[in-house]
């Protein structure tokens, strides 16, 4: 198996990058990484490594890429100076079959737009989503889409996504029937903007027809208190409001260990206590680390390409790597054109109209790409 990978995205540049993928080498030894950007500045940084790393570097290949798209730079910018970059070399690696995923930490509009134009999408899904696992009561775990990629949706993109992850729950975790839920200020049939109420009719209509009910059960609003207590396996919502969600529970689990660490530390009892509770502590540690769930898939693609948080560390960057491979492992894109090709979508009875201003809901981003505004992750 093979990952391309985009050395100089994300805002450590190529020294979290190149050290997370030893560290992926060394967790996975039917890894090779072929790593893009500029070779001298890859080579000062290998050169750099922990011996204990030093020894993988034979599954590491540099493929000279002299220029970098910024986190900085618009969209349309980066796409159309792209050429030589490190995040279109490591793209084009996948697309042309000498790679079998991608990973990068850098600008995220940029990420999904050049993967779509480069790998082009599954058929029958008009906008690639970007899902992420985020951690549930009693150890388990939920998907959550959309993460930024679709600022403003409609109906049928929603649908799209609540498939899709579906589809993602089933292959990668092995869950025979997930539960999924659609994101919603209340639970109530008339609660929502337009665009989640008619997703609502359509999955209710579509579950209820399709002779295996899309393969999985959909639940209903969920509120956003939900999102942590294991009541679904996927949570489905547009970009706006699923990339605030995640940046909100990233900084809370954050704050929490943190003063958790200050309140065992203000005192001479309480490090006491936090000596002997220090095994419990570290397991709690572990299940609240967002680091553990970095990585996010950019679900709807031809080929696999996964989102490193752009201020992940070494480990964070492994684990986006780790996220890869048990796609590859598990040939995702694959099953989800086997599963998504041949969709028939129900006709809602409601339209994406506000009654109150008698406007039809515009979805703001439209079909083609992903626009400026999409917050980079």
């Amino acid at each position: 198996m093979r990952i391309a990978i985009d050395a100089m995205g994300g805002d450590l540049g190529p020294r979290a990058t190149v050290t997370g993928s030893l560290q992926a080498l060394a967790m996975h030894s039917n890894l090779e990484i072929q790593m893009h950007g500029p070779r001298d500045a890859l080579e000062a940084e290998l050169e750099s490594l922990p011996k204990r790393l030093s020894g993988h570097r034979s599954r590491l290949v540099l493929q000279h890429a002299p220029r970098v798209i910024s986190q900085a730079m618009r969209v349309a910018n980066a796409v159309r100076e792209a050429s030589g970059t490190s995040m279109l070399g490591a793209i084009a690696s996948v697309r042309d079959g000498q790679a079998d995923a991608c990973v990068s930490a850098g600008n995220t509009g940029a990420l999904m737009a050049l993967a779509r134009r480069e790998l082009g999408t599954v058929k029958g899904i008009a906008r690639p989503a970007i899902s992420t696992a985020v951690p549930t009561q009693g150890g388990g775990r939920c998907y959550l889409l959309d993460l930024g990629a679709n600022v403003g949706v409609q109906a049928r993109h929603l649908v799209d996504f609540a498939r899709m992850g579906a589809i993602m729950a089933r292959v990668i975790d092995d869950t025979a029937t997930p539960r999924v839920a659609l994101l919603n200020i209340g639970v109530e049939a008339s609660k929502g903007v337009p665009s989640v109420r008619e997703a609502d009719e359509c999955l209710r209509q579509g579950v209820a027809c399709h002779r295996d009910g899309y393969g999985f059960e959909y639940i209903g609003y969920l509120e956003g208190d939900g999102v942590f207590s294991g009541a679904a396996d996927v949570v489905v919502c547009d970009g706006f409001v699923g990339n605030a969600v995640l940046k909100a529970s990233e900084g809370l689990a954050t704050m929490l260990l943190a003063r958790l660490q200050e309140t065992f530390e203000a005192h001479f009892t309480t490090r006491v206590v936090r000596a002997m509770a220090r095994p419990a502590l570290l397991r709690l540690k572990r299940r609240l680390d967002p680091v553990r769930y970095n990585g996010a898939s950019l679900l709807g693609l031809s080929g696999i390409v996964v989102k490193s948080h752009g201020g992940a560390d070494a480990k964070g960057f492994a684990y986006a790597i780790s996220r890869a491979v048990r796609e590859v492992d598990m040939d995702l894109p694959s099953h989800l054109a086997r599963e998504l090709g041949d969709a028939v979508r129900p006709e809602p009875s409601i339209l994406s109209v506000d009654s109150d201003i008698g406007r039809a809901d515009s979805g703001l981003a439209n079909d083609a790409q992903p626009d400026d505004s999409n917050p980079q992750r």
